[in-house]
């Protein structure tokens, strides 16, 4: 994927969505766990060293799996290198289960799908198109009927 290193930079230190330190473990050969400064801005979930204020790397939550693993220890894969995951330890289950819950939250497939079944629930009630009001041609909306929740 291309990207602007410096729009980057500049998402990683927008307010956080849910941020911690936890440990994590990259998928390269011989990595372990070490403690991570970890922080969700909108689809982007950043990881830092704990005293370090720029990034070291960040994945687009996008066509990707998240697994939780064990009770405190979730992992994310991609659909393109699914033997490729990054596992992160979290300190209690709880912590593990909101982590998870926000993550699977993040991406643009998620959003979309709320929207289009949103969108159908107002029109269903309604019997009014909710986008038409603002103007959105008919090619450019969602299709009524596909991925609904």
């Amino acid at each position: 994927m291309r990207y602007n290193e410096r729009e980057l930079l500049s998402l990683s230190r927008q307010p956080a969505e849910k941020a911690a330190e936890i440990l994590m473990r990259a998928p390269k050969k011989g990595s372990v766990l070490k403690k991570r400064l970890v922080k969700l801005v909108v689809n982007f979930l950043f990881y830092f060293r704990t005293d370090e204020a720029e990034p070291i790397g960040a994945l687009l939550l996008e066509h990707c799996r998240i697994h939780q693993e064990e009770s405190n220890v979730f992992s994310i894969g991609f659909l393109e290198e699914p033997d490729r995951k990054y596992y992160f330890e979290c300190d209690t289950a709880e912590q593990c289960q909101e982590w998870i819950e926000v993550l699977r939250r993040a991406s643009y497939e998620f959003m979309r799908s709320s929207l289009v079944f949103y969108r159908n629930e107002i029109q269903k009630m309604t019997g009014k198109d909710p986008l038409e009001q603002y103007g959105i041609s008919e090619e450019a909306r969602f299709q009524l009927g596909v991925g609904k929740l």
